[in-house]
């Protein structure tokens, strides 16, 4: 594989985070509260997407009366109650982090996510130092799978999309960076592994994957 890597960006939910977890838990909880339940439907629909269009698939699959501001905060009341104790790095992060600081390879984030949600998950584990800068969903016009978000950040760091390494768990988010023409690695989890993956340059099971380690090493990029 002859590939250039001048910078790596990072989806935020279920590739850097283990938030899909929590979020499945504080999905079911808003649900039953309403005397339903979280299938899988619904939380593929929600998945990858900024918070208004998540919730906005929500309210259309389950007719609830619920207004979608109301919704949101609720949820977000109930994740932050369930991360307090279940928070944590995806395994292989701290690994890569390693790896790219010492080939200084900026970093950067790109997330459906608010700022603010972003912002507070990158503080509580203390990551912040790790990213050159991260773009939300207030950066751009419009989310996932739309190439906006990565389009963006390859201008900001100043690179090719093609010499851009970006990791996504999600195929919404994967179609969204290989639509911006970035070096995709998916890395699904049992909350996305359903998806088409087929746009992406790598699949893997987990960053702890030698093959994701040796892109990095730069043991397989020209110079």
């Amino acid at each position: 594989m002859d590939v250039e890597i001048r910078a790596v960006v990072f989806d935020l939910d279920g590739t850097m985070l283990n938030t899909e977890d929590i979020f499945e838990e504080a999905g079911q909880q808003l649900m039953v509260r309403r005397g339903l339940q979280m299938t899988d439907s619904i939380r593929r629909a929600m998945l990858g997407r900024r918070p208004h269009e998540a919730f906005t698939a929500l309210k259309s699959l389950t007719s609830l009366p619920d207004k979608i501001e109301d919704l949101m905060a609720e949820t977000k009341q109930i994740f932050g109650t369930l991360a307090e104790n279940s928070l944590a790095i995806m395994p292989g992060l701290s690994e890569i982090l390693s790896i790219t600081h010492a080939r200084q390879l900026p970093r950067a984030v790109a997330t459906s996510s608010p700022r603010a949600y972003l912002q507070w998950l990158l503080q509580k584990l203390q990551l912040e130092q790790h990213f050159e800068f991260a773009l939300t969903a207030e950066d751009v016009t419009h989310g996932k799978p739309h190439p906006e978000i990565y389009e963006l950040a390859a201008r900001r760091l100043g690179v090719h999309p093609s010499q851009m390494l970006v990791l996504e768990d999600s195929e919404t988010g994967t179609q969204a960076a290989a639509a911006a023409g970035a070096f995709v690695v998916a890395v699904p989890n049992r909350h996305t592994d359903y998806g088409d993956f087929s746009m992406s340059h790598l699949r893997i099971d987990s960053l702890l994957d030698p093959r994701l380690h040796t892109l990095l090493h730069g043991l397989n990029h020209k110079s």
